[in-house]
């Protein structure tokens, strides 16, 4: 059941990770 592009979900979790790595890299 894919489509192109991301889901709403994957697109949040990506969001996520991105935000925790920024926190990280970026105190």
């Amino acid at each position: 059941m894919r489509r192109h592009g991301f889901t709403l979900i994957e697109l949040l979790v990506v969001i996520a990770i991105i935000a925790i790595l920024a926190a990280i890299l970026f105190p």
